[in-house]
C-alpha cells in the first residue's frame, strides 16, 4: 500500500509540473501557466500570491502586463496600452478591459479569432494523444540465460497541458511474447514521466521515466526427467526506469514514434544482458 501512495503522489507531482513552463522574461525565470494559444499566446501565474500575466508573440517576445499604481494611489492599467499595441492590426478594444484572467483570456481569444484561430468552449485541461506501437525486447530487468529477444506490441496514452508542452504524463499497456529458448511473456501496465529536450513543432526528442508498474508474467521451467513447471506471478513496483524516444510529425495530427526504453533502473536490477527494448508505432492527437 505504501508504494501505491507513493506512486500516486510521483505521478500527481509530475502532472502538476506538467501543467507548467519556464520562460525567461528580462533576466527572470518564471514557471507559467498557459491560457490561451493562438496568434498570442497568455501566460500567466500566481507568483508571491499575486497573478502575473504576461503575452506571448508568434516569435517568441514575451511582455509582461502590468497594472502599477501611481503616486495617487491609482491603478495605471498599463496594461490596456500594452495589448492596444500588440493588437493593432485588429479592432479589439481595450477601454473597458480589467485586469483579471477571465477578462484577459476573452480578450486575447477575441484578437486570435479575428485572425483565424478557433476555440471551442469546452475548455480541455488536458490535450492527450494515443498510440500504438510494436518492438523487440530481451526484458532487461528479467533473467534471461540465452539473451533471447522476444516481440512485444502496446498503447499508450499520453497526456500534455499544451500541445507544444515539454512535460507530459503518459500510462502504457504492454505485451511481451515468449520463445522456446526463452518461456516468460508478459503483460505489464505502467505509468511515467516525459520531457522533451528537443521540442521542434515537426520532431522532438524526449526522455521517459517510468514510474510504477504493475505486472502480469507467466514463466515455463523445463525440468529434466519431469513434466514441465509454469509459474504464474503479479507484482507491483515502482523501477524508476530510464529510456528515450523521438516523435516525427506527419500529417496535420499524427506522429511516427520511436523508442529505447528500460536502459537502467534506480530500484530494479538489470540482468547481466545488455539491455535491448527498441519499439516503432504512430501516435496521434484525440
Amino acid at each position: 500500500m505504501r508504494k501505491i501512495i507513493f506512486s500516486c503522489l510521483l505521478v500527481f507531482s509530475f502532472i502538476y509540473v506538467s501543467a507548467q513552463e519556464q520562460y525567461t522574461v528580462n533576466g527572470t525565470t518564471y514557471q507559467l501557466k498557459t491560457a490561451v494559444e493562438g496568434h498570442l499566446d497568455l501566460l500567466y501565474n500566481t507568483i508571491n500570491k499575486q497573478y502575473r500575466y504576461f503575452v506571448r508573440t508568434k516569435d517568441g517576445n514575451i511582455t509582461e502586463l502590468t497594472n502599477t499604481k501611481g503616486p495617487d494611489k491609482h491603478f495605471q492599467a498599463e496594461y490596456k496600452s500594452q495589448l492596444a499595441d500588440l493588437t493593432k492590426d485588429s479592432s479589439v478594444s481595450t477601454s473597458d478591459l480589467n485586469f483579471t484572467l477571465s477578462d484577459l483570456e476573452e480578450f486575447i481569444k477575441t484578437y486570435n479569432a479575428s485572425l483565424g484561430d478557433s476555440y471551442n468552449d469546452t475548455k480541455a485541461t488536458v490535450k492527450l494523444r494515443l498510440g500504438l506501437f510494436g518492438g523487440i525486447t530481451n526484458q532487461p530487468f528479467v533473467s534471461n540465460p540465452n539473451n533471447t529477444s522476444v516481440p512485444f506490441f502496446g498503447a499508450e496514452l499520453e497526456g500534455l497541458s499544451s500541445m507544444s508542452s515539454r512535460h507530459a504524463g503518459f500510462f502504457n499497456i504492454t505485451h511481451a511474447l515468449d520463445h522456446d529458448d526463452f518461456q516468460y511473456t508478459s503483460t505489464q501496465l505502467g505509468l511515467g514521466y516525459r520531457y522533451r529536450f528537443i521540442n521542434q513543432t515537426v520532431f522532438n526528442v524526449y526522455g521517459n521515466l517510468t514510474l510504477a508498474t504493475y505486472t502480469f508474467s507467466k514463466q515455463t521451467y523445463m525440468l529434466i526427467g519431469a513434466p514441465s513447471e509454469t509459474v504464474k506471478e503479479s507484482n507491483f513496483q515502482i523501477p524508476c526506469s530510464f529510456g528515450l524516444g523521438a516523435d516525427i510529425k506527419v500529417g496535420s495530427s499524427g506522429f511516427i514514434t520511436l523508442a529505447y526504453n528500460e536502459l537502467f533502473a534506480v530500484f530494479t536490477n538489470n540482468s547481466n544482458n545488455f539491455p535491448v527494448n527498441v519499439a516503432i508505432g504512430y501516435k496521434f492527437s484525440l
